[in-house]
């Protein structure tokens, strides 16, 4: 890869925007939603997916859920996204509203993290 190509590729990640939000694993089986707060819903989906999948994510009966029935039993998504204009600014304060807002909307729901 030459230099340039390496620097308008570097700049374009420094200057990305993710997607911030409320994201959701809701096992179809069960009907229960784990719901989490992320920066950047597509890297935490792959982290959270990795961690169950190497059977070491902290949420038990999650990982129960998701051993049980895999992947193909979880219908994953973006409850709530957060719009924002600053990327350098702490938004978690926002985004813990945000989730909080999900949770009363529907008993079952729980947080993937403690």
């Amino acid at each position: 890869m030459d230099m340039r190509r390496k620097k308008q590729l570097l700049e374009e990640y420094k200057n990305r925007r993710p997607e911030m939000g409320v994201i959701s694993y809701r096992c179809i089986a069960t009907n229960e939603s784990f719901l989490g707060i992320s920066k950047d819903t597509k890297a935490d989906f792959n982290s959270t997916s990795a961690k169950l999948d190497g059977n070491y994510h902290p949420n038990k009966r999650l990982l129960e859920l998701w051993n049980h029935y895999g992947m193909k039993g979880f219908e994953l998504s973006v409850m709530k996204v957060l719009k924002y204009e600053n990327l350098a600014e702490d938004h978690t304060a926002e985004l813990e509203a945000l989730r909080e807002q999900c949770l009363a909307q529907d008993k079952q729901a729980r947080r993937i993290w403690k």
